[in-house]
């Protein structure tokens, strides 16, 4: 369990089942606690497939075409989904608490767009997961840069101090390099250890609270915990909050 200034006690790894666009799901999660850093991986700005007539094409057995994998009509309601949550998650923050959101191509502006509004008008960087692929027929392995994160801030970045060891902005790793994924029920959104560690390590310390309002398989949370933070986080599905809740209670055994 752990005390943050005023607010009750809160476990260190806190997963509920709520809906990130609904205040009383931050509520539940951070029981008037306030996090030291936002770090995310929403919903991609994925547009809907049509064909060249404008009707909707059949969905393909592929993983960006999974059941999880929502899509949107258009880039606007992509940014009304943002402004949904995006606000609600940046109101259980401390003062100068960034943020970290993944994102894709579509989904930058949308993201900027709210994120201004919301006093966090400073682009720090871009951190690039380049996604190592199997190797081929031809034993090549490939890499394509195939997610970003914004790292966002109220303020400029500050300058690193004489001592502190250089900022990360880009990763090489494999979807699945520790096996967590498939140990954990095979999210199509996780990212390896590998991915969140430089980010958790830059921008919060041992102890400090990291918020998650779209847990996923809950990659982000478990990281945090295995890095000495505690974390709170959002799950929209009920099967999954119940994997990640469970997840969490063992990496914080």
């Amino acid at each position: 369990m752990l005390e943050l200034g005023n607010a009750e006690l809160v476990p260190r790894g806190r997963c509920v089942q709520g809906d990130s666009r609904e205040e009383q799901s931050f509520q539940r999660a951070l029981e008037g606690a306030r996090a030291n850093l936002l770090l995310t991986d929403p919903p991609y700005c994925l547009l809907q497939r049509r064909r060249k007539g404008g009707d909707l094409r059949d969905k393909k057995e592929r993983k960006i075409d999974h059941e999880m994998v929502g899509r949107f009509p258009d880039v606007r309601s992509y940014r009304a989904f943002t402004e949904g949550w995006l606000p609600k998650a940046v109101a259980r923050l401390q003062g100068n608490a960034p943020l970290v959101i993944w994102t894709n191509f579509l989904g930058k502006e949308p993201i900027r767009t709210v994120a201004r509004a919301c006093g966090y008008g400073a682009l720090w960087g871009e951190f690039a997961w380049a996604k190592r692929t199997q190797p081929g027929d031809g034993n090549e392995i490939l890499l394509r840069v195939y997610e970003v994160a914004l790292v966002l801030g109220r303020e400029p970045l500050p300058p690193l101090a004489h001592s502190a060891a250089p900022r990360c902005w880009s990763v090489v790793a494999g979807y699945d390099d520790d096996g967590e994924a498939q140990k954990f029920g095979g999210h199509p959104n996780h990212k390896p250890f590998g991915v969140i560690e430089p980010l958790v390590r830059a921008y919060s310390q041992p102890g400090e609270l990291v918020l998650d309002p779209f847990a996923g398989s809950g990659s982000l949370p478990a990281a945090a915990l295995r890095l000495g933070r505690n974390a709170a986080c959002i799950e929209l599905d009920r099967e999954w909050a119940g994997r990640v809740q469970s997840r969490l209670s063992r990496s914080a055994g």
